[in-house]
């Protein structure tokens, strides 16, 4: 499944890629299409359909005629053998490739978290497990900018004035989430990592100036409400995991407010927002490894010498690359899928992304909710899906 995930990335950001060249529409004539699109979007009607969706192997547009524009639809060949070739209308090529982004970047972010909490179970090392999962990402995009498949960032030399800070709190954010998910339950730290707007709407009053209409502000009482309600009756409830998960919505939050404040002007060429997560990636890998090293490095040798006796070196190992594979691949599809989606789209996937990755962590964990310990979870994670309407409606 993870090979197969993986090719899908790369399949993905090379349509993208290709995307980049404008074509142009011969009305009336059997013509390949390149279509202009943002760079992370996929339903690109090029031969890389068949793969994407699973079909086949991909092939380089210019190889033949794959999608036509009639009278009436466009139409694009999602198969194609010496006998005859099979056509689908556009529109439902575009939505079966929605909704099967939607389901990867779910399953994505569901495993990470699953993984994420088994490996702490076995070897409870949160900043070494931060490291890891930032690490893993970088090869991928590495290899994406070495092959051509995606074209590397080009930044100016003033750039990294602006990226470290930036890359410094995305370190924060992640170490934050990460040791909150290693100290509580993972329902109770999503819970709580719905609460980011309301530290969102703080530092962007304080640092922009930022003042929104009531009925945002409004929103966020159900958040701040269902967040208390969930951790007074948290039966895991420990301080740690609420402070990490605190510290990662402050962290994430100062992240887009610094992101507004700093990147009005480009820091570079090829610099979109899949190609900025991945330099971020690196400045917070970077930032997070002499942590990772103070903290746990004493101890690291002791801490996988218990664990490995446990569970086996090679389990931890897989599992540990998991993660990272996990955490960089659902970023990735993220930005691939929610690109092609509007923003009420946006905000109702990611209120469902998190009512997923609660309800699937507390099958696997068996953690138990009180009625009202799920209802202040429910509750707030209502409250960040109004949030986002209404911020929508009212910016």
């Amino acid at each position: 499944m993870s090979s197969a995930i993986l090719g899908m990335l790369l399949i993905a950001s090379a349509d993208a890629y290709v995307a980049r060249a404008p074509g142009a529409l011969v009305g009336g004539s059997r013509t390949a299409i390149a279509i202009q699109t943002p760079p992370a979007l996929v339903a690109v009607p090029t031969r890389v359909n068949k793969a994407v969706m699973g079909l086949g192997e991909a092939m380089p547009a210019a190889a033949e005629e794959v999608c036509i524009e009639g009278d009436v639809v466009e139409e694009c060949v999602v198969a194609s053998w010496p006998a005859g070739e099979i056509k689908l209308p556009m529109n439902i090529v575009k939505t079966v490739r929605l909704a099967l982004c939607m389901f990867v970047w779910f399953f994505l972010n569901v495993m990470y978290n699953i993984t994420n909490k088994k490996c702490q179970n076995a070897f409870p090392m949160p900043w070494t497990m931060t490291v890891v999962s930032l690490f893993v990402g970088i090869p991928y995009v590495l290899l994406m900018w070495a092959s051509g498949l995606r074209k590397a960032p080009k930044l100016q030399p003033g750039a990294w004035k602006t990226l470290l800070p930036i890359g410094a709190a995305h370190a924060l954010g992640h170490a934050g989430a990460v040791i909150a998910l290693g100290a509580g339950a993972v329902s109770f730290a999503q819970t709580v990592k719905a609460a980011e707007p309301v530290f969102t709407c703080v530092l962007s009053y304080l640092v922009l100036g930022t003042v929104y209409k009531w009925p945002v502000y409004a929103s966020l009482l159900p958040i701040c409400g269902g967040v208390i309600l969930a951790s007074l009756k948290e039966m895991s409830f420990t301080w740690k995991a609420l402070y990490g998960a605190l510290t990662s919505n402050i962290a994430f939050a100062s992240r887009a407010v610094l992101s507004k404040a700093t990147m009005d002007k480009p820091v570079g060429e090829n610099m979109g927002a899949a190609n900025l997560y991945g330099v971020l990636t690196i400045i917070a890998f970077l930032l997070s490894l002499p942590f990772a090293i103070y903290y746990e490095g004493a101890g690291f040798a002791a801490a996988w010498a218990k664990s490995t006796a446990v569970v086996g070196a090679p389990w931890l190992i897989r599992q540990m690359t998991l993660d990272g594979f996990y955490y960089y691949a659902y970023n990735e599809v993220a930005f691939i899928t929610l690109n092609q989606v509007s923003p009420i789209t946006h905000s109702i996937a990611n209120t469902f992304k998190r009512v997923a990755i609660i309800l699937a962590t507390v099958l696997v964990f068996g953690n138990k909710l009180t009625p009202l310990g799920a209802a202040g979870s429910a509750i707030a994670v209502a409250g960040t899906f109004l949030y986002s309407l209404a911020k929508q409606k009212y910016k």
